[in-house]
């Protein structure tokens, strides 16, 4: 504060010595060098009026209370304003006190004092710049020597918003974070320098430059780079010993002045590669504003990302069913504390089992979208207690399609998984059952349009892998992974829910949707990017160990049955598997069937083959990776879900 009040009693003091030099340069402007006794005498009589009136001026319109070293043309327009309002004020001083100056004279010295003024802000400006990067670059060259104390930092990225972490960085004093280099795939950004940090090399030298320079911390400033080079970005990065930062994305858009609070931590998803989805709103607002939206399972990882997502399309109704109070009692507080109203709120605790209580809520409600996503779905689980899969999975199913049906639901969207497709365990098999549920319902019902949503893992859910790794680093390990080759698809839980939401305005009835979950990622390589974003060295601060397939548990997960083609959506990551022609009737007396083995789990089993012929009980204990079926194009379907959204 103290050097700040100095710098600008000094820039008084110029104003003062100015402010009387350009008026005497007026002077001679206009006489030409003679000037006349008369108006020297005016002058020295005046001077120190003409001085206080133009510094008041300046002062009115704070000149003394902006950052000169960051003057830009607002500034200047202010130095303009004061400036104008100075000569005006000492013109009219002059006039009513009888001094006998020509206008020329007040014109000339407005314009010599702007030209001053202007001249000294932007000359401020300048020289503190110099200043600045003489500092900085001292600062630089005694980083490459820096004792290891301080913390070396690269930057990846030489844009927008690398210099904004660079300047922030200068302004908080480097005396524990040296910037060292940058890094640009930008060739003619190479070898050139951002704010005195010297751009060395690009992205593919990160590793080298990184042990060369003996860097501690990386910070990744670049926010618009697409998802999948991020990846790569990151997994270069990981190859380092360095701790990782990264700079907010668009969809994280900062909108207060950055600071570096604002770098966050590089997390799991941002090494998913994936774009950004961007929904038809319009078309969901359609099909969601005024409606009443019912959500089973609606507690869940997947079903509380449905409430929230459907809520900010206006619902008229969202009811929130669900058997376990806690999460349906934690996602209503949520939403309430977000501004969703009481009144378009509910929250119901039934299980999908009870069909009467299930009648009840259809009859009083007679909601317009069911969103069926209450299901048991751990996999070794559903291993040691088939007969519960059976009952909530499958007769839960049952129950809540009926009903929907017999209500004339608008559309009932049934949430699915991979784990249906060529199923080796019980919960696959249900899952299954599930999708042959509303298909076969599909073919008979004229009002309400059934549809399935099939997808793989989603990252964070409540029992994925990626909660286990973080219970199991908090109890210092070791990771447990299944098998070195196992592999799943992923995808983050708000977009499994966009896609969700999208192919339900594509549903037209029987259809099951199937996502486009990108590259297939080995747990393995989740595991070790887990510990290394996590601040710790694999084989020395934590092991990762091997503890074999679980009953039921595949080696990799298919999206679509062997005898399914997919058809194209309007939607990129959304396909179409076609209907399998299965009859109600049918598929209800075999159900019934199935409801009399459930004591016995062997004979459900059986039965579950039976139903799903491509459920294997005693799946080999390794499977090699099956080529994924090409998508076809289908003329037809293309151009009717094209016109199911234009």
């Amino acid at each position: 504060m103290t050097c700040m009040r100095f710098y600008r009693s000094i820039i008084f003091l110029f104003d003062i010595i100015i402010i009387n030099v350009c008026f005497m340069l007026a002077l001679i402007l206009k006489f030409e060098g003679v000037i006349p006794r008369t108006y020297v005498q005016s002058y020295f009589g005046a001077w120190i009026t003409f001085t206080l009136i133009q510094l008041v001026a300046f002062l009115s319109l704070n000149l003394y209370k902006r950052l000169w070293k960051y003057a830009s043309i607002k500034e200047l327009v202010e130095v303009f304003g004061a400036v104008l309002l100075g000569s005006i004020g000492i013109m009219g001083y002059g006039r009513l006190s009888g001094l006998s100056f020509p206008l020329s004279i007040y014109v000339i010295y407005f314009m010599l004092l702007l030209i001053g003024i202007g001249s000294s802000r932007i000359s401020y400006r300048i020289v503190s710049k110099i200043i600045h990067h003489i500092r900085i670059s001292i600062q630089h060259l005694k980083a490459l020597d820096a004792p290891k104390q301080n913390k070396k930092v690269m930057i990846v990225g030489a844009g927008s918003a690398a210099s904004l972490v660079i300047q922030e960085m200068n302004r908080q004093a480097a005396e524990q974070n040296a910037l060292v280099l940058a890094v640009d795939d930008a060739k003619h950004k190479l070898g050139s320098s951002l704010h005195g940090v010297p751009i060395r090399g690009t992205t593919k030298m990160i590793k080298k430059l990184a042990a060369q320079y003996e860097i501690d911390e990386i910070i990744i400033a670049m926010p618009s780079v697409s998802k999948q080079r991020l990846s790569k970005i990151v997994t270069a990065c990981n190859h380092t010993s360095c701790s990782l930062k990264i700079f907010p994305g668009i969809s994280e858009a900062i909108h207060v002045p950055f600071s570096l609070q604002h770098l966050r931590p590089v997390n799991i998803e941002d090494l998913l590669g994936r774009e950004e989805i961007v929904l038809d709103n319009t078309l969901l607002t359609n099909h969601i504003k005024g409606k009443t939206v019912l959500v089973t399972g609606g507690g869940g990882s997947i079903g509380s990302e449905l409430c929230r997502q459907v809520a900010s399309y206006k619902p008229d109704k969202l009811i929130i069913l669900d058997i376990y109070e806690n999460n349906a009692y934690d996602i209503q507080n949520e939403l309430l504390s977000s501004g969703m109203s009481r009144t378009n709120l509910e929250v119901l605790i039934a299980s999908v089992r009870d069909a009467e209580k299930m009648r009840e809520v259809f009859m009083h409600y007679t909601p317009d979208i069911v969103f069926h996503a209450a299901a048991h779905k751990h996999v070794p689980l559903m291993e040691t207690s088939p007969s519960e899969a059976v009952k909530n999975n499958v007769f839960g199913t049952l129950n809540t399609a009926l009903l929907a049906k017999e209500f004339r639901v608008e559309k009932f969207i049934l949430i699915s998984t991979d784990k249906a497709v060529n199923p080796t365990n019980v919960m696959g098999a249900t899952k299954r059952i599930c999708e042959m549920i509303i298909q076969s319902l599909s073919k008979t019902s004229t009002h309400t349009e059934f549809a399935a949503v099939r997808f793989g893992n989603v990252l964070g859910s409540n029992g994925s892998v990626i909660p286990l790794f973080k219970k199991q680093l908090e109890n210092g390990g070791p990771l447990t992974v299944t098998h070195p080759d196992i592999i799943r698809y992923f995808m983050t839980i708000p977009e499994a829910v966009r896609l969700i939401l999208q192919a339900m305005t594509f549903a037209s009835g029987g259809e099951i949707f199937v996502l486009d979950m990108g590259e297939p990622v080995k747990i393995l390589d989740l595991a070790k990017n887990f510990i290394k974003l996590s601040g710790l060295e694999e084989g020395k601060d934590i092991h990762i160990e091997f503890t074999g397939l679980r009953p039921g548990e595949k080696l990799y997960e298919e999206l679509l049955m062997a005898e399914e083609g997919l058809i194209r959506t309007s939607c990129d990551k959304i396909f179409i598997g076609q209907p399998s022609d299965i009859d109600f009737k049918e598929l209800k007396k075999n159900l019934e069937t199935l409801r009399t083995k459930l004591s016995d789990p062997m004979q459900l089993r059986t039965t579950l083959r039976e139903i799903v012929p491509t459920y294997s009980i005693n799946p080999p204990v390794a499977n090699e990776p099956k080529p994924a079926p090409t998508p076809v194009s289908h003329p037809a379907a293309e151009a009717e879900y094209a016109h199911s959204v234009s």
